[in-house]
């Protein structure tokens, strides 16, 4: 039952995060996108910040089993992994040019 609890979790926090708050911050009238792209971006930087320092406090003092544990550590490390992709992308580290060139080339040859 806990390992449901912590899959179920982890499971809603993550589309919270990667679906529904792109959505909820994202306020266009017509073609003019009206709230701030960087207020949008702090939310999603605290929210897998807290997703995963809340998987870490929970694998430290609210879960005893060692198997319970390790998936509130994996589910860490999932959030943390987020986090520095996001982080790498705002940055402009990297970017997806490269898909979408290459749908382009599909699109254009078949």
């Amino acid at each position: 039952m806990q390992r449901f609890l912590i899959i179920t979790t982890n499971c809603v926090l993550l589309v919270l995060l990667l679906i529904g708050l792109p959505a909820a911050t994202r306020a266009q009238l017509g073609g003019v996108q009206l709230s701030s792209a960087s207020t949008g971006q702090q939310i999603m930087f605290w929210g897998l910040g807290i997703a995963g320092a809340a998987n870490i406090l929970v694998a430290l003092i609210f879960v005893k089993a060692g198997k319970h544990k390790i998936l509130c550590w994996e589910w860490a490390a999932i959030f943390a992994a987020l986090w520095l992709a996001y982080f790498g992308f705002v940055r402009g580290w990297f970017n997806f040019e490269w898909l979408k060139q290459a749908l382009q080339w599909v699109q254009k040859h078949f």
